[in-house]
């Protein structure tokens, strides 16, 4: 029992080797993508927060979800934070089991610089949509007569950029549209598209619907901040989608592409000229190569340098 235990802990970590100087060699050629994404993922925290200087507090706005759903109260705001937590974490965690799995679909490095792309964009159109019109926030603490419903001015610049967790907790005047939906939704579209298990993709869709509601209940944002939140984030990833190139399926032994660079797309191409898969099979014409030339019904199509001692 030792021995077969030792043996596979020696697989796991053997696999888990292996893994890491892939993603290592990935993130060398991506790390400019990854980065220039948690930039942004600061850029958002700090308009946020310098929104939040010109909130001023109100009476709640009409609102039908208000209507409809029950208020769940101060003391239960918590239960749509913890739904938010667990969509949040579970993806993060789906990620990286590349590394600890043998069924293996993604490549962490890749799907990460995919879903920066969708949030980038997302948060980019959140940030000109609230600074355009500032709504007297609903939730508890950005209500007349909390001590946090307006932020003081600052004394130096150090208390703009600093972003701190209590800040996004207590945020106000970001609401159109919800950064909640824009998370969630960005992780659920991934894993429906990159994910194996359909029971686990029914039960993420259920969970975003669940969270939808718990967010209105909480009166952390009206419902226009969540319906807006469905529709553009769900544009703005089908829109993006079809510019980005497709990941590789390391289920059916795809090699690991690496996208946005113009030398990578030339030796693609090369690669699949060599391999005679130039252009989708549906659209397959006659090919002929000479003296270094592609020759499609006649026409030279695509010039290949000529290696010789190849």
């Amino acid at each position: 029992m030792s021995f077969y235990i030792g043996r596979e802990a020696s697989k796991l970590w053997k696999r888990i080797c292996a893994e890491t100087v892939t993603e290592i060699n990935l993130l060398a050629e991506n790390w400019k993508y990854i980065l220039g994404g948690l930039i942004c993922q600061y850029i958002h925290g700090l308009a946020a927060r310098g929104v939040h200087y010109f909130h001023r507090p109100g009476p709640t706005l009409q609102d039908l979800g208000f209507f409809l759903l029950p208020e769940l109260g101060l003391d239960k705001a918590y239960i749509s934070e913890t739904v938010f937590s667990f969509i949040f974490l579970s993806f993060i965690l789906w990620t990286f089991h590349p590394f600890f799995v043998k069924s293996k679909k993604i490549y962490t490095v890749l799907i990460w610089c995919r879903v920066l792309a969708f949030l980038v964009a997302c948060q980019f159109l959140r940030i000109i949509t609230f600074y355009s019109t500032q709504l007297p926030g609903p939730n508890y603490h950005c209500r007349e007569g909390s001590k946090f419903a307006r932020l003081p001015r600052p004394d130096n610049i150090m208390e703009v950029l600093l972003v701190v967790p209590r800040g996004m907790l207590y945020g106000c005047g970001d609401l159109i549209f919800s950064s909640h939906m824009i998370f969630s939704l960005v992780f659920v579209r991934a894993y429906n598209k990159y994910g194996t298990k359909r029971f686990v993709k029914q039960c993420a869709w259920v969970a975003v619907v669940i969270q939808s509601l718990l967010i209105i209940a909480s009166r952390k944002h009206y419902t226009v901040d969540v319906v807006v939140a469905w529709y553009t984030v769900n544009l703005v990833i089908f829109c993006i989608d079809k510019k980005l190139p497709e990941l590789p399926d390391r289920s059916n032994g795809g090699a690991p592409l690496l996208p946005l660079t113009k030398d990578n797309k030339s030796k693609e191409e090369n690669l699949k000229l060599m391999n005679g898969n130039y252009g989708d099979s549906a659209d397959w014409r006659p090919r002929t190569q000479i003296n270094g030339k592609v020759m499609e019904d006649g026409n030279v199509v695509h010039v290949e340098a000529v290696i010789n001692g190849s």
